[in-house]
């Protein structure tokens, strides 16, 4: 496993770097931001996340150890891979992106390319305790209307809705029906 790089950039892309280390360039995936501080002929020094699959190899670098520790923290939240993460991560700062998963700032996490609000949902719900700030109060208020048996919400829910829209859908539909009917009427209604 690659942890770490040293080295010194040879090549500048629109998201990448190669690092020339011991004779040998690595091309690295990092951060706009990072990215700007990496100039050819500069030297540099990367954490490394490396992924592997049956397709490809990629290594995504970070200067901070940090940063690479939230990038874990990103990829680890089901619908988020690692180009989900770097578009997460290049739309602030390290401390913008934990403050925003913290407080559960969905809205900004959606900002990054490619990020759905239910994603997003799902982010602020697995790592809100994780970031190394106190959670918001209100992080998860997307949340709070729904009842945490609410079938109907579950139902639109596996249909593919998220939580909160799945929510809306149901405000006016009467709650002492049968389930089937509440779900019928809710998509009845959408139309």
């Amino acid at each position: 496993m690659i942890a770490r790089i040293r080295g010194e950039v040879i090549e500048v892309g629109s998201d990448s770097v190669v690092v020339d280390c011991g004779g040998v360039g690595y091309g690295v995936n990092v951060c706009i931001d990072e990215r700007q501080n990496l100039r050819t002929g500069t030297k540099c020094d990367l954490y490394i996340a490396e992924q592997i699959k049956e397709d490809l190899h990629d290594l995504f670098g970070f200067s901070q150890l940090s940063r690479r520790q939230l990038f874990s923290l990103l990829i680890s939240v089901n619908g988020i891979g690692p180009r989900a993460a770097m578009a997460i991560l290049n739309i602030g700062n390290e401390s913008q992106v934990r403050t925003a998963i913290a407080n559960g700032d969905t809205k900004f996490i959606t900002s990054a390319k490619g990020v759905g609000k239910k994603v997003a949902e799902r982010a602020v719900v697995d790592l809100k305790n994780k970031v190394g700030l106190e959670a918001g109060e209100d992080a998860t208020g997307f949340l709070s209307d729904v009842s945490g048996s609410d079938e109907a919400v579950e139902a639109l829910c596996a249909l593919g809705y998220s939580t909160q829209d799945a929510v809306q859908l149901l405000r006016s539909v009467d709650s002492s029906l049968p389930t089937n009917e509440r779900v019928k009427l809710a998509l009845k209604d959408k139309r």
